[in-house]
């Protein structure tokens, strides 16, 4: 099992926070957000993780040493261009890792206890697998996702009240030829005009019309999303709230790709 974590943002919605400072490495309950996510794959027994870099890829690249949980093994991809593209950009750089069977894709701003990373790895086996919440009410930020049973029937932040059952919280299982499909649709997308401008997601929302995307709904696991400077307060409140013990494992070092 491998992740792909992307750390290539700046995160301007939280300026000054992040004017010389990747988002990742926001602090929440004395630890950055990206340790935060180490440890939650260390706990699930991933130990191969991919970071795709951007804004401040140094002082990222700088910062693992310290925060990198013993034995796990990291390496960087460098995303030149993620002051002009969406993440689609990041996900097509990292194609090759994606592909690979069995790998957890990760937004960089996804905080989450290992419980949910654990709920999706022991989903069903599809071909993708979307990790998803429900709440009472849902914002124009929120990526809403419309389902049937567990299989994904649409994807994005459009979505009508009426036909929205949950959001996914930017954690998605590729297992089989799952990432061969969205390395593909990956490329289709970038080969449009308006390519580099398009989520990610909106590659998954078209894989979801041929039937090979499920959902696994973590309803009532802990996880939080930080993308404003109020976010952080609850991000810190939630992540004070875990046993962040650790198995203890050989040290590797980390390394670019």
């Amino acid at each position: 099992m491998k992740a792909v974590i992307l750390c290539a943002g700046q995160g301007r919605r939280l300026l000054p926070l992040t004017e010389h400072l990747p988002k990742c490495l926001l602090r929440v309950a004395g630890r950055t957000i990206l340790e935060w996510q180490l440890l939650g794959l260390a706990a699930s027994g991933i130990r191969d993780v991919t970071l795709v870099t951007g804004f401040e890829a140094d002082t990222l690249e700088q910062t693992l040493p310290g925060i990198t949980p013993p034995g796990m093994r990291i390496g960087t991809i460098f995303n030149p261009f993620f002051a002009v593209a969406e993440n689609i950009g990041s996900c097509f750089l990292a194609r090759d890792v994606l592909q690979t069977p069995d790998t957890v894709l990760l937004n960089g701003d996804t905080l989450f206890a290992a419980p949910v990373l654990q709920h999706l790895l022991a989903a069903p086996e599809a071909p993708i697998t979307v990790t998803i919440d429900r709440k009472q009410t849902y914002d124009t930020d929120d990526m809403k996702v419309s389902v049937d049973g567990t299989r994904l029937k649409a994807i994005g932040k459009t979505l009508l009240p009426a036909e929205t059952n949950g959001e996914s919280i930017g954690m998605l299982l590729f297992r089989g030829n799952g990432g061969a499909m969205f390395a593909a649709g990956l490329e289709a997308a970038l080969r449009q005009p308006d390519g580099l401008r398009r989520w990610y997601l909106s590659v998954i929302h078209g894989l979801a019309q041929t039937g090979v995307v499920a959902v696994t709904s973590i309803e009532g696991l802990p996880w939080g999303e930080v993308d404003y400077p109020a976010d952080l307060a609850n991000a810190d409140a939630l992540a004070r709230s875990w046993d962040d013990s650790l198995p203890v494992l050989a040290a590797e070092p980390a390394g670019k790709r």
